[in-house]
């Protein structure tokens, strides 16, 4: 087994497999292997926040361009909440990225972009910040505009 992590990355991951199987450990590439290990923690964190950015920004499109909602939107938007849940049970140490301001803040960037790009509003005419609170964005039947949300907004104004 010589299979360098350079030339060939999927055989020399089934190599570093085996001499783990097989009890060799001296024989392994401990830095690259970290460097994976690495990696797999990252590519679970850039999934949840592609699929909550995607989730957000149909959620703007849903709220600023109420005339042109479609079973698509409402579909996505389903479909986007359960990837996300789904990830969340099986990776709890995401969680904390949904209490996180900066991470927050980069979804919600992306969110924006996304959103401009597909509606042709301007970036800067959705709002600044992310308005809603994460609990009601995975809700399963929670959209923004809808009569619960608009009560749930009233109750958090200052009278």
């Amino acid at each position: 087994m010589s299979t360098s992590y350079e030339t060939d990355v999927v055989a020399w991951a089934k190599e570093q497999a085996e001499l783990i199987r097989n009890k060799r450990f001296d024989q392994l590439d401990l830095v690259h292997i970290a460097e994976e290990i690495d990696d797999v923690g990252k590519s679970e964190q850039r999934e949840l926040a592609n699929r909550m950015a995607k989730l957000l920004m149909h959620l703007l499109k849903w709220e600023f361009q109420a005339d042109h909602r479609t079973n698509s939107w409402t579909s996505t938007i389903k479909e986007q909440r359960r990837a996300i849940i789904r990830r969340l049970v099986k990776t709890t140490s995401l969680k904390p990225s949904l209490t996180d301001a900066d991470w927050l803040e980069d979804v919600w960037l992306d969110a924006r972009n996304y959103a401009s790009k597909e509606t042709g509003i301007e970036f800067d005419d959705f709002p600044e910040a992310c308005h809603w609170k994460m609990d009601e964005v995975l809700q399963e039947d929670w959209l923004p505009g809808s009569p619960k949300a608009e009560r749930q907004t009233q109750e958090q104004r200052p009278q």
